[in-house]
């Protein structure tokens, strides 16, 4: 199969044909669009400028045992000043920044896999939790918060007669 480079971007120009077919594009238009052509509304250096006010994801495990539900995250690199937990109607919030504590004027990255700056991660609790009794620990830089659940009591059986 054939290659295209456009701007550090390399597609198989094959499987970009076989995407495009079902919406009608036409794939010089996209080429072009990719190569900064006059189609192009905003420029890739913009995109990367954006990209930047958008807070990241966190990514979360969240597991229950008998008695309490628990949420844990790496946030490696994250102080506790710079870290803000709050609950409020079932609904947990994670958010904080990413610090690099790094500034130099890079002139180019080779490979940029690391987020940083803000983030930012709502989560509805999948189960009724005591919003009074919560702990968030962070250790080695994982953060651990733990919720007491409410014992939910188990539904009633209603016989239904034939009336």
């Amino acid at each position: 199969m054939a290659k295209v480079q456009e701007n550090d971007l390399l597609m198989d120009d094959l499987a970009v044909a076989e995407f495009l077919e079902d919406d009608g594009t036409d794939i010089d238009i996209l080429t072009e669009q990719m190569a900064g052509g006059a189609n192009e509304t905003e420029t890739t250096e913009d995109w990367v400028e954006n990209i930047n006010e958008l807070p990241g994801q966190l990514a979360v495990d969240i597991y229950e045992t008998d008695t309490k539900l628990m949420v844990k995250a790496r946030i490696a690199g994250v102080s506790r000043q710079d870290l803000e937990v709050t609950i409020s109607d079932q609904i947990l919030t994670v958010s904080g920044i990413f610090n690099s504590n790094e500034e130099v004027d890079v002139l180019r990255y080779h490979t940029q896999e690391c987020y940083w700056g803000e983030f930012s991660r709502t989560i509805t609790l999948p189960v009724q939790v005591q919003e009074g009794l919560v702990d968030a620990v962070l250790k080695d830089g994982v953060l651990t918060i733990s919720f007491e659940k409410i014992e939910q009591k188990k539904a009633k059986v209603v016989n239904v007669i034939k009336g």
